[in-house]
């Protein structure tokens, strides 16, 4: 596209029109829900990881205090450093929300940076119901133009899609008008970054991709809101969005807003039942079925696992280093370290992400045994699979086959299960049951009332 061809009505337009049409009230209940239970999964991770070393440091880095909380402690934040603890926060244990076409990791980014602003500004909960549907929708929306190009070229999804998404979920709770949100995604752009080097040695920079993206979001709403220039050809322009981070002009556009506003793929979104990266689960789950029919694991020879090919770069290589996790971290991207895992223990959680976990001999000894074939059938982004084919010593072959991800749309969580989850998460971050289960009650009300988040501070 030339200067000349630029169009008269740009795909951020035609984006902003369509959010700036919603309205809290009229959203579907399938929506809503959904919001409901993305807010009580993700306070209760920011719970869960408030004693962390890495939430410590991101804390500490904040020089100014404002009005906004940094959920699970005393101090407060500015709006935009709120909304970088709290994703930070969100996204370090690797237990948050997943949307399986992408994948991005939603919540982390979006629920912070809405929050963050809705505190700031005194806004209701209509407001912050707003803000998390659209961003959380953008997206994911913004995850299927060009679905696996953003991971080839280097970059973390969930940190380039998240600031254009935070964008314009700040946009809608703070009523942008559509030039003025146009403004804000054309800017959001610039503020996008996140390599994917992390995985090299387990470095804890994919922990601050989600806060980082939530605060730049919101940083780029404000701009757009006091009439700051974006580009408005962001997403298709020669020099736009998808160029840089997916090396590609020609994405699915219409996979962005097509029916935006009228088919909600924030429906499907995913709750993990294990603190890893997504794509294991199905593998952990296979794992845990061999280990339940009484096999050994020193009876197992080798275990050859069937992968979709946009998976191995993230979990599979170099495989060597794989089988045998530098440190707890990089455990969680390790796809063989999971299956080993899940196989020995009976289960994964949080205790097994450790850098004493990783380097349990009996789990290491199997990772050792753990390889991969890549499935050109493999339907993976669209769906998670898992498939392990494990050979005895004795020449015998068992399989095992998961279809989907449990927690995902195939099978998706309950309430109920959200909400132990969250008190699980909340006592594993010190909380009492009390205190738990009188902030859910609150949690469960959020987006009927006036946004108040000063009973999510702690001085303990």
């Amino acid at each position: 596209m030339s200067a000349r061809e630029l169009p008269k009505v740009a795909i951020a337009q035609h984006l902003a029109q369509q959010i700036c049409a919603l309205d809290a009230a009229r959203l579907p209940d399938a929506v809503r829900h959904k919001c409901e239970d993305l807010l009580v999964d993700v306070v209760g991770l920011a719970i869960t990881a408030r004693n962390e070393d890495y939430v410590r440091s991101a804390l500490a880095s904040c020089e100014d205090d404002g009005p906004c909380t940094a959920i699970g402690h005393a101090r407060t934040l500015t709006a935009a450093d709120a909304a970088l603890v709290n994703g930070t926060a969100v996204h370090g244990e690797d237990f948050d929300d997943t949307f399986e076409g992408g994948p991005v990791h939603a919540g982390a980014v979006i629920v912070p940076a809405v929050l963050a602003v809705c505190e700031r500004h005194r806004l209701d909960g209509a407001a912050a119901l707003l803000g998390i549907a659209v961003g959380v929708e953008t997206m994911c929306r913004l995850s299927l133009v060009a679905p696996t190009l953003t991971h080839k070229a280097g970059f973390h999804p969930t940190a380039v899609f998240g600031a254009m998404g935070a964008a314009a979920g700040v946009g809608a709770a703070l009523k942008l008008s559509p030039p003025q949100l146009v403004d804000a995604l054309g800017t959001a752009a610039s503020m996008a970054s996140g390599i994917i080097e992390y995985l090299a040695e387990g470095a804890w920079t994919k922990r601050l991709h989600a806060g980082w993206a939530a605060q730049s979001g919101l940083k780029a709403a404000l701009l757009g809101r006091a009439g700051f220039v974006g580009p408005r050809t962001v997403f298709e322009g020669v020099h736009g969005f998808f160029h840089a981070f997916a090396h590609t002009s020609d994405g699915d556009f219409a996979a962005l807003v097509g029916d935006f506003g009228q088919r909600w793929v924030t429906e499907t979104l995913a709750f993990k039942a294990y603190p890893c990266g997504t794509m294991t689960h199905p593998y952990i789950d296979c794992a845990r079925r061999l280990a339940a029919r009484g096999i050994k694991a020193d009876d197992i020879a080798e275990m050859v696992c069937d992968v979709g090919e946009g998976t191995v770069h993230r979990l599979w290589e170099p495989l060597a280093a794989k089988q045998r996790p530098a440190n707890g971290y990089a455990g969680k991207f390790s796809t063989p370290y999971c299956i080993a895992a899940g196989f020995v223990r009976g289960n994964v959680g949080l205790g097994d992400f450790t850098d004493a976990a990783v380097r349990d001999p009996r789990v290491v000894a199997l990772a050792e045994k753990v390889r991969y074939r890549i499935d050109p059938q493999n339907p993976y982004p669209r769906n998670f699979t898992g498939h392990i084919r494990a050979t005895l010593r004795g020449g015998t072959v068992v399989e095992e086959r998961q279809p989907h991800m449990r927690g995902g749309a195939h099978e998706p969580l309950t309430r109920a299960d959200i909400e132990q989850k969250f008190l699980l998460n909340a006592q594993h971050g010190g909380w009492s049951a009390d205190r738990a289960v009188a902030v859910l009650r609150l949690l469960n009300a959020a987006f009927n009332e006036p946004v108040d988040l000063s009973a999510l501070r702690t001085h303990v």
